[in-house]
């Protein structure tokens, strides 16, 4: 159990040892290393049990000490036996001890390996399939879910605990208590008929007037502005027609010839049949990374582990 969840039931526990009207205080170890001693029958056999480190001497020296803050024998130790004052004490800390593993494993998802993944679906089509091939060989019984979402709909995610990771595009201020680890970076492109002419960027941009129709994300979303953004050093003037909500959409737009389209060269992005990738020298890659909240579970770590051993995978340009 991890240590915000303990923390949080340790304090209920002594909350209720409160209202028992002890005159001394009782420390919440000691009551711990008891639990193990009542329970298997000596300090001996609850030495071998404890699941941590800890030596035979020092359980018996906590125990002396809590009988010493109780004024009052627990247990007798030769032939081993509670006394009285022992039982009851143990009846009362029992189920709170006994139960903290089943509590755990309710606080995770009673006991299945679930893991809850936001990310655009360019990465959920192409990429995640062969992540969660490795992650099957490690965890037979993974279980995912998965959700689909720009950068800021997947921190919203996170922050709400209705995600578990995200893999996205890393732009803009990071929200607070979202954490965030690069795997790559990536290039930005137009995406453009197979026959489109001009060849290059460039000569697009020494044009005039750009006649084809602008598709880009949200004009508010970090592509669109670094987008905006560069065109301004060009002294270009290119504002968009259609606004879109995903990649997918924006390929779909393109390939029925409403425009050139923005777009992130996502990790295992093709573009649809008929189109191609126009590159764009000089501008910014984007970083492209996982994000997360707090302490990471063993499963997670697991997760992040295949994630950086495939990012070697990743596009890292396109070709002019």
């Amino acid at each position: 159990m991890d240590g915000v969840h303990r923390g949080a039931l340790i304090d209920n526990l002594c909350r209720a040892i409160d209202s028992l009207n002890v005159s001394a205080p009782m420390n919440i170890h000691h009551l711990e290393l008891y639990y193990y001693v009542a329970k298997h029958g000596g300090v001996s056999a609850a030495a071998r049990r404890i699941p941590y480190g800890i030596q035979q001497p020092a359980v018996s020296a906590q125990i002396i000490q809590l009988e010493a803050n109780l004024g009052m024998t627990l247990f007798h130790r030769r032939p081993f036996q509670l006394t009285k004052a022992g039982e009851e004490l143990y009846r009362f800390i029992e189920p709170f001890f006994g139960g903290l593993n089943d509590v755990a494993q309710r606080l995770r998802g009673g006991g299945e390996m679930n893991i809850r993944i936001g990310s655009p679906e360019t990465i959920q089509r192409e990429y995640l399939p062969r992540l969660f091939k490795l992650m099957r060989l490690r965890f037979p019984g993974l279980n995912f879910t998965l959700v689909a979402g720009r950068t800021e709909q997947i921190e919203a995610g996170l922050l709400a605990q209705e995600i578990d990771v995200g893999i996205a595009p890393l732009l803009g201020k990071r929200a607070d208590g979202i954490k965030r680890k690069e795997l790559t970076r990536v290039p930005l492109a137009l995406m453009v008929p197979g026959n489109f002419k001009p060849a290059s960027a460039n000569e697009l941009w020494r044009q005039d007037r750009i006649a084809e129709p602008l598709i880009t994300g949200p004009k508010d979303s970090g592509i669109s502005q670094l987008f905006q953004i560069e065109l301004q050093k060009r002294k270009v003037d290119w504002f968009p027609t259609l606004e879109l909500n995903s990649q997918e959409l924006i390929a779909r737009y393109v390939a029925e010839g409403f425009g050139l389209g923005l777009v992130l060269v996502e990790p295992g992005a093709t573009p649809p049949h008929g189109t191609r990738l126009l590159a764009l020298p000089g501008f910014p890659t984007v970083s492209y990374g996982l994000l997360w909240m707090g302490i990471l579970s063993p499963l997670q770590k697991a997760f992040f582990q295949e994630t950086q051993t495939l990012a070697g995978a990743f596009p890292q340009k396109t070709k002019r």
